[in-house]
């Protein structure tokens, strides 16, 4: 377990470059994950056919065609190494059993790819996490967490890498505070509710990891902050606020690093350049080759600091130059290529190219201002200077209201004129909040109904009434 951590392991902008993490991850086939270069993720998934026992034989010759598809054409690429992303279904981790057949025709094939052509390739396992599917959601016991658990250790066992998830603890508040714009019920569930799930299931993962000799990768808010930039996309929540929102995000996705995680972090985690600067360990990102899964405002300075490139995910369907999920693998090898060109030319060129990327973003959206490098490090100070995740979140947010404030009053980021009076309302939020955590949880706990949020299965219920 890596504790909290008190100091930066990257305490300065020109630090966070891609390819590049003080904490490097090694594989079993010697895939080095932030030791210099970029290497592409790939993720896929299935289209229109639903999962169940009479359709599992087709499951597995659609996920065996695709990967052995994408394996042969990343070798006439000759890309150096790759990372191979399983994002269950959410059938396939409530029965274990239909994941697990999955698991091992992906494993079979990269081990025939490694034999025959010497491709360093992994797998990146993340089940989909099912327990929000009781309501009010139990996150500890029951059928759900019983399933995803078995399918961590099995996976880990068959020799499953990487160990990842998109945890949903604390998102049933999350949702509810996104649509009412309430700062201070998004840092009760990203900071405390989620934070206390957090350390609970990645003390499982990590324990899963250490007994098979594999790596706890990390966690994602993509249930939270990615569902606030959607929303902000679509016109229903302000772009500041969500701004704000992804940078709180990073204190809970932390966690799974204070437990024990080492990378590389899960890709739909835009936090993950804080997380990098706090921890040093390598990340995945995902930005404009993931177009495919999601449109965004920050698809190129999503690059900034990534170790891994990743196109999220996107559907088994034919294209006109091939199956979509080869097509994506020959994108982000492409990409990697331009990443790894820049960094074999000096630290110059790998800085010049880390700076194209991020100015061409920065200055129009303030989500992406907020994930420059230099905002990167401040928001990261603020989360390694509180004494817990209440008052690092609490530290966040305000800090980022003021990075977006003065980028505003200066020109360095574009706000629209409507959003403007949300940096003054997000303020006078945080300021009002109470130094003390219990006062705050205490004050916060009475307003929630307990036939939408149970307190116990967040370690709540000493402060209950």
């Amino acid at each position: 377990m890596a504790g909290h951590y008190e100091r930066l392991a990257i305490d300065h902008p020109d630090g966070l470059l891609p390819g590049r993490a003080p904490r490097p991850v090694t594989t079993r086939r010697g895939l080095v994950i932030g030791g210099g270069r970029v290497y592409p993720e790939l993720n896929f998934t299935l289209s229109n056919l639903q999962i169940e026992a009479s359709s599992m034989a087709e499951v597995g010759r659609q996920y065996h065609q695709v990967v052995t598809d994408a394996l042969k054409r990343a070798v006439e690429l000759e890309v150096p190494g790759l990372v191979i992303e399983f994002e269950t279904l959410p059938p396939m981790t409530e029965y274990p059993d239909w994941g697990m057949q999955v698991v091992t025709i992906l494993l079979d094939a990269i081990e025939d790819a490694h034999a025959k052509h010497g491709l360093p390739c992994t797998l990146r396992m993340t089940p989909n996490d099912n327990r929000e599917f009781i309501r009010p959601p139990v996150m500890r016991s029951g059928r759900y967490w019983d399933a995803m658990v078995e399918l961590f250790d099995r996976s880990a066992a068959a020799g499953a890498e990487l160990l990842s998830i998109e945890s949903v603890g604390g998102k049933e508040l999350h949702d509810e505070a996104l649509f009412m714009g309430d700062l201070r019920q998004v840092i009760f569930a990203l900071c405390i509710a989620g934070v206390n799930d957090m350390r609970f299931l990645w003390n499982n993962i990590c324990d899963i990891a250490q007994r098979h000799g594999v790596h706890a990768a990390g966690d994602t808010a993509c249930g939270f902050a990615n569902t606030a930039m959607v929303m902000a996309h679509q016109k229903l929540i302000p772009s500041v606020f969500t701004a704000v929102v992804r940078a709180v995000s990073a204190v809970r996705s932390l966690v799974a690093y204070e437990q024990g995680a080492v990378g590389p972090g899960k890709d739909c985690g835009y936090e993950n350049i804080y997380l990098k600067a706090i921890t040093g360990c390598p990340m995945s990102h995902e930005g404009k080759s993931a177009t495919c899964a999601h449109l965004s405002p920050i698809g190129n300075v999503a690059a900034a600091a990534c170790d891994l490139w990743s196109n999220e995910s996107v559907q088994n369907v034919r294209l006109l130059g091939g199956l979509a999920p080869t097509c994506m693998l020959e994108s982000l090898a492409y990409d990697c290529r331009l990443f790894n060109e820049s960094s074999r030319q000096g630290e110059e060129a790998v800085r010049q190219l880390r700076d194209w990327l991020v100015a061409s973003d920065a200055k129009l959206n303030p989500q992406a201002y907020l994930l420059t490098p230099a905002n990167a490090i401040r928001i990261a100070r603020q989360i390694v200077g509180a004494a817990n995740p209440y008052l690092a979140g609490r530290a966040v947010a305000l800090e980022a209201i003021e990075i977006l404030t003065r980028g505003m009053q200066s020109r360095e980021v574009a706000i629209a004129e409507r959003e403007r009076p949300w940096l003054d309302a997000l303020r006078q939020t945080v300021t009002e909040m109470p130094d003390d955590e219990d006062r705050f949880i205490e004050s916060m706990l009475t307003s929630f109904d307990r036939t939408r949020f149970l307190p116990h299965e967040y370690d709540l219920e000493h402060l209950t009434a």
